[in-house]
């Protein structure tokens, strides 16, 4: 095993947002990030229905569906297959070819995004692929989320950001940028919360 691969898995299994999520039955160290933004933000109310882009293996519809129940609805899409959820209705497949709208039954109040492209190790080339995953999901918004809607989508920092934000503050009528605790802090990962789509 590679250097690399051997730290990551030690801090992995070190890792305290791994074992919570464990101990409190989430799928991922990820539900924690949303979680804390749900805390500081209120994304969700009851009755919501949420669009949840790029959700293998579930942790963050896990979370919408927690807070949206019992009247509201969660869709789920992914390449992978994700597991049934109490909750959450799950797609196998591209959202940029999925029936959402159908799946939806209607427009969603909420978007989440924590997709993250195939990397390749090259930064430049990494962070081009999520930007353009990030504005194939932006477009998604125009089509499926309803006016005055929130967007909660992960994008890294370096060169592309400031693109995408501006893409962002194109649609929506405020742009925020959060750092979770449970984004690791050496990570350039921060997420981009937008609220308020726009019509025009």
């Amino acid at each position: 095993m590679a250097k690399s691969s051997k730290a990551w898995l030690r801090r992995h299994v070190t890792d305290d947002f791994v074992r919570r999520a464990k101990d409190q039955g989430y799928r991922s160290r990820a539900a924690f990030k949303l979680l804390e933004i749900d805390r500081k933000d209120r994304l969700f109310r009851p009755g919501m229905t949420v669009l949840d882009l790029g959700a293998a293996p579930g942790g963050w519809s896990q979370v919408a569906a927690e807070r949206v129940k019992p009247a509201g609805k969660v869709v789920a899409v992914d390449l992978l297959e994700i597991l049934p959820i109490p909750g959450v209705t799950a797609l196998t497949g591209d959202f940029r070819a999925a029936d959402l709208e159908a799946a939806l039954g209607g427009m969603a109040d909420v978007v989440l995004s924590d997709m993250m492209p195939n990397v390749t190790g090259v930064p430049l080339v990494d962070q081009a692929r999520a930007a353009e995953l990030l504005l194939a999901a932006v477009e998604c918004c125009r089509k499926v989320l309803k006016p005055g809607g929130v967007f909660l989508a992960k994008m890294f920092q370096g060169e592309a950001f400031e693109d995408v934000r501006k893409a962002l503050a194109g649609s929506f009528q405020t742009v925020a940028v959060r750092k979770p605790t449970a984004s690791r802090s050496e990570s350039r990962e921060t997420y981009l919360l937008a609220r308020g789509r726009k019509t025009h």
